[in-house]
């Protein structure tokens, strides 16, 4: 199925990126299998077939296909998410379904590509197929056909696609017929159960090595597109003899912009971290998630209802697989990284091509830095967590189908990441347009709140975009939606680096040489990160600092107790300790006043004002001795000496 959707398909986002899933389910709708591709899907499929059986019934036949992509039940996503499923019939017996979702280009709405930043309802971001029957007994719905046709920019491409989706489900009744007649239909349904029950036993195994307890995490995503945000999620996982839960009440509302996931996105993704904690190995079905329990109130941004706009939904739902996924990694290190970039890094260009004059709609995820672990570091250059099996589109398609030139794919060494294992390296990848106009819409989450590290280990970097002007100007955006640049202008795409691990006064002197040799790093990064000055005739390395200056506990940790004070809005409720922190950090060159306000929700002013204040203080406890204590004499002579060391800092601050 996999294999005959990529062969057959029209776009770039399916058959270069795999953006797309397919799989059978059982007569009721419980997964059996699911190929490669959009680790993000697992367990939509699931949903998709059983709200075909809840809407259908006994009104099914052999040929019949039903479409759907409603994003707020049976299995949506958002609207460009189209999935098709096919009900499998032995002698008139219904035995299977086959399943196929893929993200298709064009599905029309208020932007070329469909998605966007900065919808506000549904209505404007395509056409709904509200599970409806798109092929009845092997003859397809001539007038559907029209409306897509008449509906989305590229009907060619769309209705390929769908086409191609088709195929590969005819092809899996033709295999899963062939079993039945070759085994015998009661033999393979019993496999079927047997295969499931194996995959309930094996999770369940591994679901012991992890430790009873209850553990939670909050984080904030950066905006919505239309308000300014941040918006709160956060989740307790409770894990017990038979069962992992995981509660996400106290979840913001759903909101005004299109970041908002319906159920099956969290329930998803969610699933996705629960099989990297048990055994990633254990082939996926439905089996494999009878110990799972998800809970969220309805209506919030993770579990959004009708008419929220969805178009960028994987700004929430990643973060559904992250809360989860920072709770936990404390606990089982050896099987989680620290935070990675997180977002899709989703990016539309639109226009008419240059030689041809047509519409073009480049749409594709980027990749990016994924964090440390225990004993190695992070991958370079990956798609996110919900990606899974995908891959860019390559540098010559991109340039040939599309009104584009690829100026530079090239590794990102922000600041950022460091630790006794370095966080992996994001991308730049600039486009220079070639078409007289082009526009550009772009979700680059985790702008703000950076990946998180562990033990003393740096946040990553950020993840943004910025266009560069004829007149040598530039703008950066975290999110942005249809910008107009003209040919000769570039809109750069830069992800972020993942999280470190361990205090990055404790990696080894040599790895820090030869992170420098390979340019993952600057000689001014080992030096300013890890303190090791480079010799830059030999490339060796001595290290020059002490961990004194070694990134302080500011950078995210995954104390739920701790990230509980912080109120996103306003610095009322920030802990006197966390200030310190702040402060700390931002004297020491590790992060910046404006990152610090972000973090908090508070004015680039007041973040200025408490640094002020703590200078002030220093200031203040190192003035004469009205005594003549030897041991006070000795402790205002340190505090002079701290607050001349810190005085200098500080007109260094970045700003």
């Amino acid at each position: 199925m996999f294999i005959a959707t990529q062969r057959t398909s029209m776009s770039t986002i399916i058959y270069e990126v795999l953006d797309y899933a397919s799989g059978l389910t059982d007569a009721h709708g419980n997964l059996i299998v699911q190929g490669n591709g959009v680790t993000g899907f697992l367990g939509t499929l699931t949903y998709a077939v059983r709200s075909v059986i809840d809407k259908f019934g006994a009104d099914l036949h052999p040929g019949d296909i039903v479409i759907t992509n409603d994003p707020y039940s049976g299995g949506g996503t958002h609207l460009s998410d189209v999935t098709l499923a096919m009900p499998i019939f032995h002698k008139g017996q219904l035995v299977a379904f086959a399943a196929n979702k893929a993200h298709w280009t064009e599905v029309g709405g208020m932007a070329p590509g469909s998605w966007t930043t900065d919808s506000t309802d549904v209505w404007q971001e395509g056409i709904q197929f509200p599970c409806i029957k798109l092929y009845i007994k092997g003859e397809v719905v001539p007038g559907l056909i029209d409306m897509i046709r008449a509906n989305v920019r590229t009907p060619d491409m769309s209705i390929g696609d769908m086409n191609a989706q088709a195929a590969s489900l005819r092809l899996a009744e033709l295999r899963y017929i062939e079993l039945c007649e070759r085994y015998g239909v009661e033999t393979v349904l019993h496999g079927v159960e047997s295969l499931l029950d194996y995959g309930e036993e094996l999770t369940r195994q591994a679901l012991k090595r992890i430790p009873r307890g209850v553990y939670e995490a909050v984080d904030y995503v950066d905006d919505d597109g239309i308000d300014p945000g941040p918006f709160e999620m956060r989740v307790k996982v409770t894990v017990t003899d038979d069962e992992f839960i995981c509660d996400f009440t106290g979840t913001h509302a759903q909101v005004a912009g299109p970041i908002n996931s319906g159920r099956t996105g969290l329930e998803s993704a969610v699933r996705v971290l629960f099989k990297a904690l048990t055994d990633p190995q254990i082939p996926a079905n439905e089996g494999c998630f009878r110990p799972l329990r998800v809970i969220c109130p309805d209506g919030t941004m993770a579990t959004a209802s009708r008419p929220a706009p969805t178009s960028t939904y994987w700004e929430v739902m990643e973060f559904g697989a992250d809360l989860v996924w920072k709770a936990l990694a404390p606990y089982v290190p050896e099987r989680l990284t620290m935070g990675h970039f997180l977002s899709v890094c989703g990016t539309v260009i639109s226009g008419k091509h240059p030689d041809t004059g047509e519409l073009f709609i480049l749409v594709e995820p980027q990749v990016g830095g994924w964090g440390a672990a225990v004993g190695r570091d992070g991958e370079n250059a990956m798609f996110c967590i919900g990606d899974g099996e995908t891959y860019v589109i390559p540098v010559e398609v991109c340039e040939t189908r599309y009104g584009v030139m690829v100026d530079q794919f090239a590794l990102n060494n922000a600041d950022g990441g460091a630790g006794r294992y370095r966080g992996g390296r994001g991308v730049f990848r600039d486009y220079r347009i070639t078409a007289d106009e082009a526009i550009v819409t772009g979700t680059f989450g985790r702008h703000k709140f950076l990946p998180w590290g562990m033990k003393n280990g740096q946040q990553g970097s950020r993840n943004y975009m910025e266009m560069f002007h004829a007149d040598g100007s530039s703008k950066v955006f975290g999110k942005v939606a249809r910008y107009k640049l003209k040919r000769g202008e570039v809109a750069r795409m830069a992800t972020g680096t993942g999280g470190g691990y361990g205090d990055p006064m404790s990696r080894p002197v040599e790895e820090v040489e030869r992170d420098v040799r390979n340019e993952y790093i600057s000689a001014d990064q080992a030096e300013r990160e890890y303190g090791v000055l480079i010799d830059p005739r030999t490339g060796r390395g001595e290290r020059r600092r002490s961990a004194l200056n070694a990134r302080s506990s500011f950078a995210p940790t995954t104390s739920s107790a701790r990230e509980a004070a912080y109120e996103p809005r306003g610095g009322g409720s920030i802990r006197q300790s966390d200030k310190v922190d702040a402060i700390l950090s931002i004297i020491r060159g590790e992060t910046s006043a404006a990152a610090v306000a972000l973090r908090f929700g508070v004015e680039r002013a007041t973040v200025d004002g408490w640094i002020s204040q703590f200078i002030q203080a220093g200031e203040g406890a190192i003035s004469p001795p009205s005594g003549g204590a030897n041991e006070v004499s000795e402790l205002r002579a340190m505090l002079r000496q701290l607050s001349e060391e810190v005085s200098t800092l500080r007109r260094s601050i970045k700003p």
